[in-house]
């Protein structure tokens, strides 16, 4: 009765031992590198062409066959067209050829440009002091390689009056005109009017020309100091 009451209470679940088992051998899992690439043992094609670590073919062959190729040299065997037929491997030093693929992809990412827009908001009775401060900071982010977005919003009866709104528009567009150009002109949106600069790579090289960054000058040492007070 006991054993029957276990039974009952406890049934055996045919696919305990299937969950259980594919705990316990993950170990014995192949896992993909995170390249997405197959590496030795881990490649499943049956039949392979390979290449070896002189760029020559050795033909098609089983992956048995090219690892131990490959272990004789030292080497790896990677799979580098799995979607062919069959499948194509290369023979080489997948730790060396890991790393310098590494530093490509680093190299390309210093290259890349990022684009900044820099906001800057306006009312269409901004003050004179108000304006030139504003403007001499987007005349700053023009000249660090930044695009520089002018937004002028309008409330209540400004809207009737949104000619001012342009004017001043206009004179910040004419604020940088030495350093920038234009890339989306004065335009609505809703209730608000913007317009959008970017910097002028020729424009700021002749400006840099004009105005040259001033030098500091080195500080000098205690000891020169105390040189020259006692020659005097």
């Amino acid at each position: 009765m006991l054993g029957g009451t276990l039974n009952r209470r406890f049934p055996i679940n045919k696919f305990e031992n299937r969950g259980n088992f594919s705990k316990g051998g993950d170990r014995f899992k192949k896992k993909e590198d995170k390249d997405g690439l197959r590496v030795n043992r881990e490649i499943r094609a049956q039949q392979i062409r390979v290449i070896d670590d002189e760029g020559q073919m050795l033909g098609v062959m089983t992956v048995p066959e090219a690892i131990r190729i490959a272990e004789e040299k030292g080497l790896d065997l990677l799979e580098i067209a799995p979607t062919a037929t069959p499948p194509t491997c290369k023979i080489m030093d997948y730790g060396k050829w890991k790393y310098e693929n590494k530093k490509k992809q680093a190299a390309s990412r210093k290259k890349q440009t990022v684009i900044v827009i820099k906001e800057i908001q306006m009312r269409p009775r901004t003050d004179v002091g108000d304006f030139e401060t504003k403007m001499r900071h987007a005349r700053s982010f023009l000249l660090e390689g930044d695009k520089v977005k002018i937004n002028m919003r309008f409330l209540g009866r400004e809207l009737a009056h949104q000619e001012f709104g342009m004017e001043l528009m206009r004179k910040a567009i004419a604020f940088v005109e030495d350093l920038a150009l234009v890339e989306t002109t004065p335009r609505f949106e809703g209730k608000q009017m913007y317009t959008l600069l970017a910097p002028d790579p020729a424009k700021i090289k002749e400006y840099e020309k004009k105005h040259p960054k001033k030098a500091v000058a080195p500080k000098k040492d205690d000891d020169e100091d105390e040189q020259s007070d006692d020659k005097e």
